[in-house]
């Protein structure tokens, strides 16, 4: 207990810190509430060059609730990070823009239960996620029937699983390109580029790169997204 004490103490002491320095006015108000939670530290962060950084946290102490902020240029993945002192990392990622993005989850199923409210570009990532939760469901599904085949020395049913698992991983590449196409005003798509199907065809990344607006060429994703397009044509 008296080790648990010193950490938290010591957490305390780096956000009444860390709080003093924030000196601009902020744009961006995340508010959260964790059911059951009642003793812990929450984090908003984001990815920096080669670390992650923390721009505001707060020392949950009996309330659920709690309100972070920070001050964003454009719309950017932020993380909510809770630190519970068990050795495991909890995150939750999230699409913000200026404003309010509002989060509800759970203790016990903190990434899970997530309920992520915002950002236009956030409901986009919400409406993707959920067809991709439906071909990840589909997954597992041939994983199982594959493991139980392999035990049983059923090649020709492993064989057919097989192929049934690049046909699904080819209908998920095709959907995601297609959404991000779909959506080429909006900086939706050269995240998924980036994120979700790095590995794909380069000739469909350069497809999505090349139908962005302007506006989301000159975005963080994809000033990115068009690095590493010039990134792999000077290695060819």
């Amino acid at each position: 207990m008296l080790k648990l004490n010193k950490v938290f103490s010591l957490i305390i002491i780096g956000i009444m810190m860390f709080s003093c320095e924030k000196d601009k006015e902020a744009n961006f108000t995340l508010k959260g509430n964790i059911k059951n939670l009642k003793k812990g530290v929450v984090y908003l962060q984001k990815e920096g060059d080669s670390t992650i950084i923390d721009l505001d946290s707060v020392v949950i102490n009996g309330q659920p609730e709690f309100t972070l902020q920070t001050n964003i240029e454009e719309p950017i993945l932020l993380y909510l990070k809770l630190f519970k002192n068990d050795g495991e990392e909890h995150f939750i990622p999230f699409l913000a823009d200026k404003g309010v993005t509002e989060i509800k989850t759970s203790l016990k199923n903190f990434n899970f239960d997530a309920e992520i409210k915002g950002s236009q570009q956030q409901d986009l990532l919400n409406e993707y996620t959920k067809v991709m939760s439906k071909y990840n469901e589909q997954n597992l599904d041939l994983i199982e029937a594959s493991f139980l085949a392999q035990k049983d020395n059923d090649s020709i049913a492993l064989d057919s699983l097989n192929k049934l698992s690049e046909t699904l991983l080819r209908r998920k590449y095709s959907y995601t390109i297609q959404f991000a196409l779909n959506h080429k005003d909006n900086m939706i798509a050269p995240y998924l580029a980036l994120y979700k199907i790095p590995a794909a065809n380069p000739v469909y990344i350069d497809s999505v790169y090349n139908g962005l607006t302007e506006n989301v060429k000159n975005s963080l994703y994809g000033k990115k997204l068009n690095d590493i397009i010039l990134k792999r044509a000077s290695e060819e």
